[in-house]
C-alpha cells in the first residue's frame, strides 16, 4: 500500500523524496528516543539507525513508546522493539540495529543526515557533539530532568541542535568542564534519574520539529532557536536566554577548517543572531 502524505505535502514539492532518502541516527531510545523514532516514521523518514545496549526492563514502561509488558518478559532489545515500531508504521523503511555503545557503531552514523541523542550523561553528550562536528553532521540533543528542592518537584529539559559553523554545547553553556568533572565524581552513585512520559514526547516533538525546519523548504517566518529549554511545571518551552550572551558570536571549541559551514543545508547565510 502506498502511503498517503497528502496532509503534509505543505513541507514542499520534493518532501517526501528528501524524507524518504534521509538516514538519521538515534542514540538512547527509551524516553525521548522511541518518541523520535516513532515521529520520524510517520513523517517518512526512510532509513534509520538505531542505537541503544539494554534490554526492556520494566522500569521502561512509563515512557518508552512501542514497549509492552511481553517485551519484558521475552527480554527483548530496545533496538528490536523500536525497530519493529518503525515497520510497524514504514514497512519500506531501511533499519540498522546497533544493539550496543555508539561508540562501538561509529562509522554507522557518519553517513547520517542527523543524529538525535536521547542519553542521560554529560559526557555522553560532550563525545556524541564531538564525534558529529568531525563529520559534520547536525547533532540535536534531547533530555530531562526533575530536581527537588524544600519538598516540591520542578521538571525541566532542553532541546539543543549543535550544527556545524554554529555555537555548540560548551559555546551555550550547557557543557562545561565543571559539569563533567562533578558528574564523574557522581558516576555510580546517583541511581536511575526520573523519568516520565509527557515531557518526553514534549521535547522529542520540539526536537521533530526543528529537524524538519532545517532539512526541508517548507515557508515559516521564523528560524528555531539553537537552544530551547523546558519548564515542565510551566507547561512552557522557550529560547535559552544564554542564546542573547552569544550572538553574532564564533565557536571557538569546533574552530578547525573542518568544522565550518554547513554541507547538507546550504544555508550558510543564516547568522547565529538570527537563530536566537
Amino acid at each position: 500500500m502506498v502511503r498517503d502524505t497528502s496532509r503534509q505535502s505543505f513541507l514542499g514539492i520534493s518532501s517526501d523524496q528528501v524524507l524518504a532518502d534521509a538516514r538519521v541516527g538515534i542514540i538512547g531510545l527509551c524516553g525521548g528516543g522511541s518518541h523520535v523514532a516513532q515521529q520520524l516514521a510517520h513523517i517518512g523518514i526512510g532509513a534509520f539507525v538505531l542505537c541503544d545496549p539494554d534490554i526492556v526492563d520494566n522500569s521502561n514502561l512509563n515512557r518508552m513508546v512501542g514497549a509492552s509488558r511481553q517485551d519484558v518478559e521475552r527480554r527483548r532489545s530496545k533496538v528490536d522493539v523500536i525497530a519493529q515500531r518503525i515497520l510497524a508504521i514504514n514497512p519500506a523503511a531501511n533499519i540498522r540495529k546497533a544493539a550496543g555503545t555508539w561508540q562501538s557503531f561509529a562509522n554507522e552514523f557518519r553517513q547520517c543526515l542527523a543524529v538525535f541523542g536521547c542519553v542521560d550523561s554529560f559526557q555522553e553528550r560532550a563525545q556524541l557533539e564531538t564525534m558529529c562536528r568531525r563529520f559534520l553532521i547536525p547533532y540535536f540533543d534531547i533530555g530531562m530532568d526533575v530536581t527537588t528542592s524544600s519538598g516540591e518537584h520542578t521538571i525541566s529539559g532542553q532541546v539543543i541542535l549543535s550544527m556545524p559553523g554554529f555555537p555548540c554545547m560548551r559555546c551555550m553553556g550547557f557543557i562545561t568542564d565543571e559539569i563533567l568533572a562533578n558528574e564523574a565524581q557522581r558516576y555510580g552513585s546517583a541511581g536511575g534519574r526520573p523519568q516520565v512520559v509527557w515531557p518526553n514526547g514534549v521535547l522529542a516533538s520540539t526536537a521533530v520539529g526543528m529537524f524538519m525546519t532545517t532539512i526541508l523548504p517548507w515557508q515559516h517566518r521564523v528560524e528555531p532557536p539553537l537552544y530551547l529549554e523546558y519548564d515542565g511545571n510551566a507547561f512552557r518551552v522557550f529560547p535559552s536566554n544564554r542564546l542573547k550572551i552569544i550572538a553574532g558570536t564564533k565557536c571557538r571549541h569546533f574552530a578547525s577548517r573542518n568544522d565550518l559551514g554547513d554541507p547538507f543545508f546550504g544555508r550558510p547565510e543564516l547568522s547565529t543572531a538570527a537563530r536566537v
